[in-house]
């Protein structure tokens, strides 16, 4: 197990050279918006600023042919110093347009020209020369957004030495600008040289958005006519629903040929719809042969979008039967027949999609955009950099290497940076926004090793989990940080360096520290108050609620069409990235995870052994002055039964304003100790890194050995759920979350206030007919004290 100090996992407050407000052009995604009178402003004030020498190959035109072969393969190759950047090439073509951006960082110019070259390529030889275009960069002219871009001008081009002018012309713009600028995503970089082809999309910058979710709730109520191969019995039937990879089954219904099942079975289903809903009936001939007695394909675009608890209507549905025809006796068709199915099905958009597969929630908000509420506030983050970064490969000869990139998801919007090729201290500075709907909710950002830049690198033993060479590489973790949004101050920017930490087979390792900034800024004080005393989720979410099964399957489920999804873009999001940002494997059964719930309980009970120990200082006069005190307050409760509850708010009320004093400076992190990851024992890893279903070799062990790990996993989430009620109730006074604690002592105050003033046998009855009102008067939904405790942080967000 690694032997690291504590000091090593814990984060440092740094000082970057941010703060001032830069404008910028089209962030798309990125920047930071201000109102402005009734306008929106953007600026960039949460990175260092990085300035880039940017050239724009747009086309050419009358370039000449070549005397031999009488045709033209034209490129242009853009040379700064050491720096060689190339457009693709035409073939057979005078007059190609490029469309190109190149960038180079200025901290890394070490030349005072910059030298724009058209060549025609050859297939055997060196390339002819055709022309070239000379700028001095002390003439060249500085853009700062919002301005528009630079328009581009013909060039002649020159000779070799540049004395006399050639034939052909090419079109170009060279500036001076920022990373803010509309061209940065899409430019070619430098610090890429060394990457070509079809590898230099790996390397770019992207902001994703994840599909919209919806609930696919299937209600099988009866069929009708159910006939099996078979007259002479009567059919067992059953209905298997398939949607895509997702398969579920009713159970048997009775014997009849008018089965009745009444079940509901729920799929996720993702926009646009590309699937279609298969049904088919079965009759279950044998224990293990089933026969399919009708079958029906429906296009989900058909279904009702139900987005309140209205009922939907039901509906009759004809099978279509396999048979085959005494005149067609080796093809199959489909035969029209008499038997129906009657189902209730729905597209649920007022449920909250969940949060695909993690339970760090990180949107609240239903699928169903008529249901959006107003956005709260504004989260900013600036990907700053990230040093000390490990070797993740090995490369030309043996020499590590790591081409670190960032990734970022809140909400539906993933964002991904830029590929800082061989460096492990990478600079980003990239700044992204997203709207917040509610401030109990949880960003991660994750850092990973680019593996598809070449074909040649394999991945450093140990260097941080997952890498394979060749074809089948995959993106290597670095680390994750997780930030919860209710536990920042408002407007205030959070600048600090978070460890970036994986748990190994050998123990827990710190494999470098990401620098941020972050920032959420408010918009709407007025709502956020409002949101704390008010339902999680949709009302549909508790009218009709979901199975603890149906959720563990929503949510693998969900999570494997994200991940599809977002590995068609380019350049893609691989399923890898995608599964650790999403903790899939966060329920399977570990010890060392059933060891830190067990010590985050004790840690709570520890706190009432504290307060018996106190009570019984006082019974034994070790502090006379405290005792004397408790016992004149003990007098004066007794005698005016009607003061305790006041006292007690207002003692909770003075103890919130002393712990003010204390409060979190920083938001939290990743703690070892509390995940029990310095102290697992070796065994106890191998356990959790092992494969499940087990790889050990003897079957009925392996059977064992997964009921126990499924059974215990189920325990784990249980005992980690008490922890966390626990850890809500002590959030009320920490200003762990500041508002969340803010709304509690106002309330303290005011309820004391209250309970002074109001005669106690007035409070009592008023107390006892609210407790046994009767049913009539009584809602289904959650309570605004209840909604309140639930959005409480807990330290499940800083766990490992």
């Amino acid at each position: 197990m690694a032997n690291s100090s504590q000091e090593d996992f814990q984060l440092k407050d740094t000082n970057p050279q941010i703060g001032e407000r830069w404008p910028t052009g089209d962030m798309r995604g990125g920047g930071w918006w201000r109102m402005s009178g009734d306008k929106f402003t953007s600026t960039y004030d949460l990175v260092e600023q990085m300035h880039y020498l940017y050239v724009r190959v747009v086309k050419a035109k009358d370039l000449p042919t070549n005397a031999i072969t009488g045709s033209c393969d034209p490129y242009t190759e853009v040379k700064l110093g050491n720096y060689k950047g190339t457009t693709r090439h035409f073939e057979k073509k005078t007059n190609p347009e490029w469309k190109q951006v190149f960038a180079f960082s200025k901290d890394k110019i070490q030349s005072s020209v910059i030298e724009v070259y058209v060549r025609d390529r050859e297939m055997v030889g060196r390339d002819d020369y055709l022309g070239k275009v000379v700028f001095d960069l002390h003439e060249v002219p500085t853009r700062v957004p919002p301005d528009s871009p630079l328009a581009p001008q013909w060039y002649r081009l020159e000779d070799l030495r540049g004395e006399t002018k050639v034939r052909g012309e090419i079109m170009l713009a060279v500036w001076m600008g920022t990373q803010a600028d509309e061209a940065f995503p899409e430019a070619w970089h430098a610090d890429a040289a060394s990457i070509h082809g079809e590898s230099v999309y790996n390397t770019r910058s992207k902001v994703y958005v994840s599909p919209k979710l919806w609930y696919l709730r299937v209600n099988v109520i009866e069929a009708q006519d159910v006939q099996p191969n078979d007259r002479s019995r009567i059919p067992e039937a059953f209905v298997k629903a398939q949607v895509g990879n997702q398969v579920l089954k009713t159970k048997i219904g009775p014997k009849s040929i008018n089965p009745q099942w009444n079940e509901d079975l729920v799929f996720v289903a993702a926009e646009p719809f590309e699937e279609q809903l298969v049904l088919t009936v079965e009759d279950r001939v044998q224990p293990s042969k089933d026969e399919i007695v009708g079958k029906i394909s429906l296009p989900l675009h058909i279904f009702e979008r139900r987005l309140d608890h209205r009922p939907v209507h039901t509906t009759w549905f004809n099978l279509e039967k396999f048979g085959f025809g005494i005149l067609e006796a080796d093809k199959r068709k489909e035969l029209k027949f008499a038997t129906r199915i009657h189902l209730r099905v729905c597209l649920e958009g007022g449920y909250h999609v969940l949060d695909e597969s993690t339970m760090y929630i990180s949107d609240q908000r239903p699928t169903a955009r008529q249901l959006w509420k107003h956005p709260v506030g504004i989260l900013e983050v600036g990907i700053l950099s990230a040093q000390g970064l490990l070797p993740m490969k090995m490369k030309d000869g043996g020499r590590g290497s790591t081409d670190a990139y960032c990734v970022a998801k809140y909400g539906q919007k993933w964002v991904r940076t830029r590929t800082i090729i061989d460096s492990f201290n990478p600079k980003w500075n990239e700044q992204y926004t997203w709207e917040v709907y509610d401030p109990c909710t949880v960003i991660t950002l994750g850092v990973f090793d680019n593996c598809h830049l070449s074909g040649g690198e394999k991945p450093r033993p140990g260097g941080g989990g997952g890498g394979a060479s060749g074809g089948s590489a995959k993106d290597s973790r670095i680390g994750k940080v997780r930030i919860r949004l209710s536990t920042l101050e408002m407007d205030r920017i959070y600048t600090h360096s978070y460890p970036l930490l994986v748990l190994q087979p050998s123990g827990v390792k710190k494999m470098g520290e990401l620098q941020l900034a972050v920032r959420f800024t408010c918009l709407s004080l007025a709502n956020i108050i409002y949101l704390y005393g008010h339902p999680l989720l949709p009302k549909m979410h508790y009218i009709h609620p979901f199975t603890v099964n149906q959720i563990d399957s929503l949510r693998y489920q969900a999570m494997n069409i994200v991940a599809i999804r977002l590995g068609r873009a380019e350049p893609p999001l691989r399923k890898e990235v995608v599964e650790y940002m999403l903790d899939v494997d966060s329920h399977m059964w570990s010890m060392r995870r059933s060891k830190a719930n067990f010590f985050r309980i004790m840690s709570l009970l520890s706190g009432v052994i504290t307060v018996s120990r106190w009570l019984d200082d006082v019974c034994h006069w070790k502090n006379p002055i405290t005792s004397v005190l408790v016992h004149v307050l003990m007098l004066i409760l007794i005698w005016y039964p009607e003061l305790i509850l006041p006292t007690v708010f207002l003692y909770m009320f003075f103890i919130g304003i002393w712990n003010y004093r204390f409060r979190p400076r920083h938001p939290p992190h990743m703690d070892t100790k509390l995940s029990w990851a310095e102290a697992a024992h070796p065994d106890e890893l191998d356990e959790e890194f092992d494969t499940f279903p087990t790889s050990k070799p003897h079957d009925v062990a392996r059977m064992r050995y997964d009921r126990l790990r499924s059974v215990a996993g189920r325990i784990q989430t249980v005992v980690g759920d008490i922890a966390t009620q626990g850890e809500r109730f002590q959030s009320l006074l920490s200003w762990r979350d500041p508002r969340a604690t803010s709304l509690f002592i106002v309330f303290c105050l005011c309820a004391a206030v209250v309970l002074y003033v109001t005669p106690f046998k007035a409070l009592a009855v008023l107390a006892g007919l609210y407790m046994l009102r009767h049913p009539r008067f009584r809602s289904k939904m959650p309570s605004a004290p209840s909604n309140f405790f639930k959005r409480l942080p807990a330290k499940i967000d800083s766990m490992l």
